[in-house]
């Protein structure tokens, strides 16, 4: 079997992103999150990727409404636009799983991506098959014809490189980072289905950073950063072809737009100091909090502080008896501590 092989250069731009993205990470990667904090950046990932995956090939939902479809809530919008959000979720919680990240990627587990992608869209006989047809690409805003993908004659060929390369590229030849915005490329290039590339692309490139140890609490989201300009996103792809399939240019754009993601989240994450000063006082055991002891945290980082005449406006239905032990278990573990003794008294981050 043959093997692809893609060109490109290294360049400062390149080498000045990684370093970002490798700073970046590491903060990320070690930072002593609560649950409630790991879970919320992991679920505003999948919200952020799902929308903006979706938004960017033509689909109609705004963010709001996309998040309540991942929720199973109602909204009004075209079917076929809902049905995309719904299994772009689905996708994303596949390639996450982690029996799928442990997986060697291969032609079978890359037609499972493109069947829960399209189910419900096309017709099942088309769904997870290649095509047997010429298509071409066409700009989704402008209607413009950007690309013409090869002959679907190629496209097993084409895909049975492809698959070798992913298996055979290890992080110690080629950065994880690299390997998967070339992944990304190559499978768009080849376009080897007749609709839903470009999710399935994505994602395919996303598992590859996963099985590469590059899951990054799977708190990050690129699709933001192609939809936020998708002119940008189609010429830098677009520029791989001008330049005689060098993929420096491609690069340069997918690594910056993962550094400018992470630069974010690593400043979200920097922002959260109760998780440091946690670890330091349990000698980094981890700590199990109740949902309410969460939400109590939560409260008094955003306000200061926390009264007993608040109670009732953070916990509508729980007696303040009850919300007195929160604090009391909150208080012995060092976290919370408590000013004052009247009714009055506030109860502050401890430090």
């Amino acid at each position: 079997m043959r093997m692809y092989t893609p060109k490109f250069g290294i360049t400062n731009k390149i080498l000045k992103n990684i370093g970002i993205i490798e700073a970046s990470k590491e903060v990320i990667d070690h930072a002593p999150l609560l649950p409630y904090y790991e879970k919320k950046f992991q679920r505003e990932a999948m919200v952020r990727t799902v929308h903006y995956g979706t938004h960017i090939e033509g689909n109609e939902l705004n963010l709001t409404q996309a998040e309540k479809v991942i929720e199973g809530q109602e909204v009004v919008g075209r079917d076929r636009d809902v049905q995309e959000v719904i299994n772009y979720r689905r996708v994303m919680e596949y390639i996450g799983s982690s029996s799928t990240e442990k997986k060697e990627v291969s032609e079978t587990l890359v037609k499972e991506l493109h069947k829960i992608t399209v189910d419900k869209i096309l017709l099942p006989e088309k769904c997870g098959e290649y095509r047997i047809t010429q298509v071409v690409v066409k700009n989704s805003q402008t209607g413009e014809i950007t690309f013409k993908p090869p002959l679907a004659v190629s496209v097993p060929f084409l895909m049975q490189d492809f698959i070798a390369f992913i298996n055979a590229a290890n992080p110690e030849e080629i950065h994880p980072v690299l390997k998967s915005g070339i992944v990304h490329y190559e499978f768009v290039r080849i376009h080897p289905f007749i609709d839903g590339n470009g999710r399935v692309g994505r994602c395919l490139s996303i598992l590859t950073l996963f099985q590469d140890g590059y899951d990054i609490r799977k708190f990050f989201s690129l699709e933001e950063y192609f939809d936020s300009n998708a002119e940008d996103y189609y010429t830098a792809l677009q520029s791989v072809g001008k330049k005689e399939g060098d993929l420096t240019e491609w690069l340069e754009y997918f690594t910056h737009g993962l550094a400018i993601e992470l630069t974010k989240i690593k400043e979200k994450v920097e922002h959260i100091s109760i998780d440091g000063k946690l670890k330091e006082k349990l000698g980094g055991a981890p700590l199990m909090l109740t949902e309410r002891q969460l939400k109590i945290i939560e409260y008094v980082q955003k306000t200061g502080y926390l009264q007993n005449n608040a109670f009732k406006q953070l916990f509508p239905f729980v007696s303040e008896d009850t919300v007195l032990n929160e604090l009391k278990a909150l208080i012995e573990h060092g976290i919370i501590r408590k000013q004052g003794k009247t009714k009055a008294a506030k109860y502050i981050m401890a430090k």
